[in-house]
């Protein structure tokens, strides 16, 4: 049996702190919370001036990709340029030299104060199950630093005769290891984009698994895939169900938004923003320039579940990026207007949420999944991102290099 006690720490959770609070972390769990703990045999940490927060969970990542910025450039900067440009280059990457990147990308952010990821994986007739077969191993790789669920994002298209072996692929990347459906409809020929979701959900269906979909990356109005994605879901979909990105929801008219929000919340669809990707890719050239992010407000409003990831790390869809759920909280703050417990929370319980993962409060009996930071509240950390931090993953201290 391992017993670590945290002295003298600030726990803060939502809008609630408490002060001057020992932490005892015995094994896996939070065994108790009080002032002046007896040590009893515990490794004791004066952790006073610190701030304890659940540790967070990234809901949406692409680690086959990452840190692929300074090899592969976006020509254009925007999102068609950056798929361009991987498709262009994927004769430079194999299965090793992916885990290596995803390997890296992964205990980055376990050290930040990630406790799970959940990442999207390449699932193309042109790479194959490359990305799926390097993030298996990766998963297994970091078992005891951080928790990894994979997506298999299918290639498009998936409609039609021609898309046989596309639509096979998912199949086999199912096989293979990965935990969920996932696709791009928005990218269908026009007028296929329902068809594609409603077939992402059939595969799902037959396999038990949830679904992710990238939903509506465009500024375009009239592209409102999310509709018939929480529609199809309020038929009679069984699983979890994850829309990302969403941006062509925060394009539209208030009561229209409004709507959507109202549905998407009755067919229980978790919405992820992502604003590092879309700031950067959206809008370039458009006069007045539109913001690139999901109707954040409007969601919550409605009661949806709304969490928030940061998307790409150093890639062609975003050439920065910290791994960090600070950066993300600050520009959720930022670009979504979120009050910076508000926007903690996308990161951390919503995102958990999202994921189907166990709530963490710092509470006794809760997993102990923590970050401790040296700042004064949550506002001070997202404001500086300090890197005094030290992360608990399942009970054990997470090594910080």
């Amino acid at each position: 049996m391992s017993s670590t006690l945290l002295r003298q720490a600030t726990i803060v959770h939502g809008a609630v702190t408490q002060q001057d609070a020992d932490i005892r972390i015995v094994d896996d769990r939070i065994a108790a919370v009080g002032r002046d703990l007896p040590v009893d045999g515990s490794t004791v940490i004066d952790i006073a001036g610190w701030i304890v927060v659940p540790a967070a969970v990234e809901p949406h990542a692409h680690l086959d990709k990452a840190f692929l910025a300074e090899r592969i450039h976006n020509p254009t900067g925007d999102l068609m340029g950056a798929i361009s440009a991987m498709r262009a280059n994927r004769h430079l990457l194999d299965v090793d030299e992916t885990i290596e990147r995803a390997e890296r990308a992964a205990r980055l952010m376990a050290r930040n104060g990630y406790r799970a990821v959940r990442s999207h994986a390449d699932t193309t007739t042109e790479h194959g199950l490359h990305s799926i077969e390097a993030l298996a191993e990766v998963r297994r790789r970091v078992v005891g630093v951080i928790d990894v669920e994979i997506v298999a994002l299918c290639g498009w298209p998936v409609v039609g005769p021609r898309a046989a072996d596309q639509r096979a692929l998912l199949r086999a990347a199912l096989d293979s290891g990965a935990d969920l459906v996932g696709g791009c409809p928005h990218l269908e020929e026009e007028g296929d984009s329902a068809t594609a979701t409603e077939f992402f959900l059939q595969t799902a269906t037959d396999r038990g698994v949830g679904v992710d979909l990238h939903t509506d990356e465009t500024l375009d109005p009239d592209v409102l895939g999310l509709v018939d994605l929480a529609t199809m879901v309020l038929d009679g979909f069984e699983h979890p169900v994850t829309a990302s990105h969403c941006v062509s929801l925060g394009v539209q008219e208030a009561v229209r938004q409004r709507e959507i929000a109202e549905l998407v919340a009755r067919a229980g669809v978790d919405v992820v923003a992502l604003p590092h990707t879309n700031l950067y890719l959206q809008g370039r050239g458009a006069a007045p320039m539109p913001r690139g992010l999901t109707a954040v407000a409007a969601l919550r409003q409605a009661g949806a579940n709304v969490a928030a990831g940061a998307d790409n790390l150093q890639d062609p869809f975003n050439p920065l990026g910290r791994a960090c759920p600070f950066e993300t909280a600050g520009l959720m703050v930022m670009s979504a207007h979120l009050l910076p417990h508000e926007a903690w929370s996308s990161v951390t319980d919503n995102a958990a949420l999202t994921m189907r993962l166990d709530a963490v409060s710092v509470a006794p009996g809760d997993r102990a999944d923590l970050l401790a930071v040296r700042a004064a509240t949550v506002r001070e950390a997202i404001a500086f991102g300090p890197n005094d931090r030290m992360v608990w993953h399942r009970g054990r201290t997470v090594p910080s290099a």
